[in-house]
């Protein structure tokens, strides 16, 4: 009884986390990159093959997002053509190192490379 308890209340919280990142992240992230239309899957790939690892591209972009600058940024330059430079937001660090985590794991392609399972 006591384990069920345990299962269910694992279960529930990681649930209730996933559905809090994903609103953070649609809250703080999606909503003005689907305004603006900019490339978010362009963004991960380009941090992805620069930084390659989770850590370094969550670092980069937590430092990015506090002081945003075409000279800090991973996007050439005529990427700032077509899209607007980002604003500094004005979120407290844990908020924005949850909105980055959301994002990682949003798109995240490790996810997309699994094996079928026979």
């Amino acid at each position: 009884m006591v384990r069920l308890f345990l299962i269910t209340s694992t279960l529930f919280l990681t649930l209730s986390n996933a559905k809090e990142a994903s609103a953070l992240l649609q809250k703080n992230c999606l909503t003005c990159h689907v305004q603006q239309q900019i490339p978010s899957e362009l963004i991960y790939r380009r941090y992805l093959m620069k930084y390659s690892t989770h850590k370094s591209i969550k670092k980069q972009l937590l430092s990015y997002l506090q002081n945003p600058t075409t000279q800090t940024s991973i996007m050439p330059k005529q990427f700032f053509l077509k899209f607007p430079q980002k604003k500094a937001l004005d979120l407290n660090e844990t908020i924005l190192e949850q909105s980055i985590e959301a994002y990682l794991d949003y798109f995240d392609v490790r996810d997309r490379l699994k094996y079928p399972k026979k």
